[in-house]
């Protein structure tokens, strides 16, 4: 891992900012994965996707602390470093929060309730889908950093950073409906299981609320 990160570092942290925000993204896909795989009762691939995403939540670490010690350095940069830091720091809970997540239903082989099932997916979708969005916002930096964060490209990342508050604001309507039909088969469920059904949904709407945290965290860089 060492030798790999010297390799892609130069004189601006903007590339492996990006990298890191497409290793956290690739670890919301696998969640995706995994939770295709618990609801056809197939364990193994789950175990498959659970080992994806640690692996990706390691190299997000790698990368987050190689970034650190980048910004340490008198790099001149137009924007500060410690927003630089928030920023990688907010991606990075992408990352954590997804393998929290998968340990968690691989741990109990949780399945969803047929009730819940079409729903919690859907979300779940639109959460990778706010993910993916923060990542496209990402891909823009180096455009920006060339421009000083000004002009016709931080207006095409204000864009961008509108459609993911908006994925989000969705996110948060689709889980209090998916929190209502579980509070409607509750009572035929054994309680831990609900506890932990409740749990779930909050850990992907967290997911989202992150996605939509790098968003805000580039936004006030636009507004520097």
């Amino acid at each position: 891992m060492g030798n790999y990160l010297a390799g892609i570092f130069g004189s601006s942290p903007i590339e492996p900012l990006q990298m890191h925000m497409d290793t956290c993204h690739a670890a919301v896909r696998e969640l995706v994965v995994l939770f295709q795989a618990a609801a056809n009762d197939d364990w193994d691939a789950a175990a498959e996707a659970l080992k994806a995403i640690s692996i990706k939540e390691w190299e997000a670490d790698g990368l987050k602390h190689s970034i650190r010690r980048q910004l340490s350095r008198n790099l001149m940069m137009p924007v500060p470093r410690e927003d630089l830091i928030d920023l990688v720091q907010t991606q990075d809970r992408v990352a954590n929060l997804s393998k929290k997540t998968a340990r968690m239903v691989l741990w109990r082989k949780m399945r969803l309730p047929e009730e819940i099932k079409e729903p919690f997916l859907a979300l779940l979708e639109r959460t990778a889908a706010a993910s993916k969005k923060a990542r496209k916002s990402i891909r823009e930096l180096d455009e920006l950093y060339e421009t000083g964060f000004r002009g016709a490209e931080a207006e095409r990342v204000e864009n961008i950073i509108s459609q993911i508050e908006e994925i989000e604001s969705e996110t948060d309507r689709m889980q209090g409906a998916l929190r209502g039909r579980l509070l409607e088969i509750e009572d035929r469920l054994p309680p831990v299981h609900a506890m932990f059904l409740y749990r779930t949904v909050d850990l992907v709407g967290e997911i989202a609320d992150s996605a939509e945290h790098v968003g805000r965290r580039l936004d006030g860089l636009l507004r520097l």
